[in-house]
């Protein structure tokens, strides 16, 4: 189970950070990944981070978001900095699906469990 936590309203240009707690899982084990869907949208990769630390990010957000996990708490996170009105969307949490990761992080098909989104309204 997944559960994503941290979203909010903000302005522009203010930071957020998201959580996502994992239970009934040997986290350590999972890569996980963020994903967003903005209203009228299709679900899209956000962010990456695999099992062995590697990160990876969307063009959009490369130089403003940072994902870490802590295994000891199995929790992933996002930091989201100088956030846009753009990045308004509901955010999802996910684990991976394969034990290959790195050609396969930004397909919505190579997670299996999801967490039940936490909303982003950033306004301008």
């Amino acid at each position: 189970q997944l559960q994503a936590s941290g979203g909010g309203l903000v302005q522009a240009g203010v930071s957020l950070r998201l959580s996502c707690a994992a239970s009934g899982l040997t986290f350590r084990g999972y890569h996980m990944g963020w994903f967003r869907q903005a209203p009228g949208k299709e679900r899209e990769f956000v962010s990456g981070i695999s099992r062995s630390q590697i990160t990876y990010y969307t063009d959009a957000v490369k130089d403003r978001f940072v994902i870490s996990r802590d295994n000891a708490k199995n929790t992933v996170y996002l930091q989201m900095n100088s956030l846009k009105p753009e990045d308004t969307a509901i955010y999802y949490c996910a684990t991976s699906r394969w034990a290959s990761y790195s050609a396969y992080h930004e397909n919505m098909d190579a997670y299996a469990n999801w967490g039940q989104g936490t909303l982003v309204t950033v306004s301008s």
